[in-house]
């Protein structure tokens, strides 16, 4: 009964979902930015090119950009190219309530975007719910979802995102959350990938991101062009993205906490 009650919660978050509207792909080769700051002291962007449908999926990196992160307060740091198309920093720290404004040229033209941190809402903990969606030639009770525990600012408009790696691998899936159900109480939405269930003993490191609307708009768009959204994955479709200047990507400011447990 309780797994049903479970199942039935993933339902209902799938159909609360908001949909997004996206452009269609083009075959015109365009550049992609993906670009985070946190306040971990961990900032970094990578730079890429689209292929045109026909081509091998090896997408090209853009190398000799110049790539800047600046706050409303006067700051301002040029990051280094380190390899395979990503630049960094290390000594970058977001500051949350700030407002940081990405600059990357590359190929001669510019490209902008603008991101407000917000304040870090802290994971209390993690538990583990009894999942029927076992691995292949496990039993049906050795997989859980993983139910992040934290408490929803009384403020509406709170938006999360969910990185969790088991025994070092990690997981793919945009795990996302919003309070449009909740706003202002203990969560109580598991985060759930079919591919990555934890299992007894397993080592779990989940991530929790405080992001802003625009960076959650966007991984909600790319679950809806993946068929993990109402009406995704009938055409390849370009994400909603807060870069301006006709890139495909996006520009995250969050603020991020890290827990580790072992799966009971």
């Amino acid at each position: 009964m309780k797994n049903l009650a479970y199942l039935i919660v993933f339902i209902t978050l799938a159909a609360c979902q908001k949909e997004i509207d996206i452009d269609l792909n083009s075959s015109d080769t365009k550049v992609v930015i993906e670009a985070e700051i946190n306040n971990r002291n961990q900032s970094w962007v990578k730079i890429s090119k689209t292929l045109n449908f026909s081509e091998s999926n090896n997408y090209p990196n853009v190398e000799n950009a110049t790539v800047t992160i600046a706050d409303d307060a006067g700051n301002s740091t040029q990051l280094t190219y380190t390899a395979n198309g990503v630049y960094t920093s290390n000594n970058l720290a977001g500051v949350a309530g700030r407002i940081y404004t990405l600059t990357v040229l590359a190929e001669g033209k510019t490209y902008t975007a603008q991101s407000i941190m917000p304040n870090l809402v802290n994971l209390d903990t993690a538990i583990f719910i009894p999942s029927n969606f076992a691995p292949p030639g496990a039993a049906a009770d050795s997989s859980f979802a993983t139910l992040p525990i934290y408490i929803d600012p009384a403020a509406f408009g709170n938006s999360y995102r969910f990185i969790q790696t088991i025994n070092g691998k990690k997981d793919p899936s945009f795990l996302i959350a919003n309070d449009n159900i909740n706003n202002g109480a203990i969560n109580q939405r598991p985060i759930f990938s079919f591919e990555y269930l934890p299992e007894r003993g397993d080592t779990l490191i989940l991530e929790m991101q405080s992001i802003n609307t625009a960076a959650y708009d966007y991984f909600n768009s790319l679950n809806q062009s993946a068929g993990e959204g109402p009406g995704g994955g009938a055409t390849p479709a370009n994400p909603v993205s807060n870069l301006q200047g006709g890139a495909l990507g996006y520009f995250s400011a969050y603020s991020s906490q890290i827990k580790t447990y072992i799966v009971p």
